[in-house]
């Protein structure tokens, strides 16, 4: 269990904070009791605690603000939260619910399958010879969609990871001071190459690089690396810093690297 969630007050402590921060500087105690669901004098409790143990400061007659430790706690607090939030859609509900996968061969209804993941998804292979099974709820034949349920055990996967490739931004010579041919080389190694920014999708097409996709690349290679993919993110030297937050922010191993320059 996620500290915060450990006792009923640290739930209660941590949305009054959050209340606090969406509602400064102007901040009434009673509308913070209506929307936490406790007394007005438990709020004034409770900030008076966040107060003295410096996550809040009092600005005047109601006026609070949250303080940079305080926003760095809720930060911390509210992705623990998050991650179990995930851990119980993903692994509790998950192995208690149906999902696709992709049949390696015949599959009947009812038959034991091994779960593995192959290019980032799921896929069911008649038998139950690996370390993770599941039960198929459809017929299908290969290469189509199988339902699966009954998971057991756990799926094999070596974490991926993720290089953010900065490309220089339009008034630092952009796409044309990328050498192509690195850049090439560079994304060649990788399972799936995305790009963010005018001048990463040009000079991706100036290195006869095909980007999955141009949007939403922190989140696209965030999911994709925590399963399992090698990812190249070409972006622009002002959007490699959104990507890299989105890889952080999930846990994902990464590197920054500047692209090759050409040649004069």
């Amino acid at each position: 269990m996620v500290d915060v969630l450990d006792t009923k007050r640290s739930a209660t402590r941590f949305r009054i904070l959050v209340e606090i921060a969406e509602r400064q500087p102007a901040v009434s105690q009673g509308e913070i009791a209506e929307a936490v669901g406790v007394t007005s004098q438990a709020v004034s409790e409770y900030i008076r605690d966040l107060v003295a143990e410096g996550y809040v400061e009092k600005e005047g007659r109601s006026r609070y603000r949250v303080t940079k430790e305080g926003v760095d706690w809720l930060f911390r607090a509210a992705t623990e939260v998050r991650r179990f939030a995930e851990h119980v859609t993903d692994d509790v509900l998950g192995s208690v619910g149906e999902d696709a996968a992709i049949a390696t061969g015949s599959i009947t209804e009812g038959e034991t399958v091994t779960l593995t993941l192959s290019s980032g998804l799921l896929h069911a292979t008649p038998g139950d010879g690996g370390p993770a099974t599941g039960v198929a709820t459809t017929d299908a034949e290969e290469g189509s969609e199988v339902g699966v349920t009954g998971f057991e055990g756990v799926i094999d996967l070596d974490p991926g990871r993720a290089t953010v490739i900065q490309v220089p931004a339009i008034r630092s010579g952009g796409s044309a001071a990328v050498d192509a041919e690195a850049l090439s080389e560079q994304c060649e190694r990788a399972d799936l190459v995305v790009a963010s920014g005018v001048e990463a999708v040009v000079a991706c097409s100036r290195a006869d690089v095909d980007p999955r996709t141009t949007f939403g690349a922190g989140a696209v290679s965030a999911d994709a690396a925590e399963r399992g993919l090698r990812v190249v993110v070409v972006a622009t030297a002002d959007t490699a810093g959104r990507v890299t937050d989105a890889l952080r922010d999930s846990g994902v191993d990464y590197e920054v690297a500047e692209a090759a320059r050409a040649e004069a």
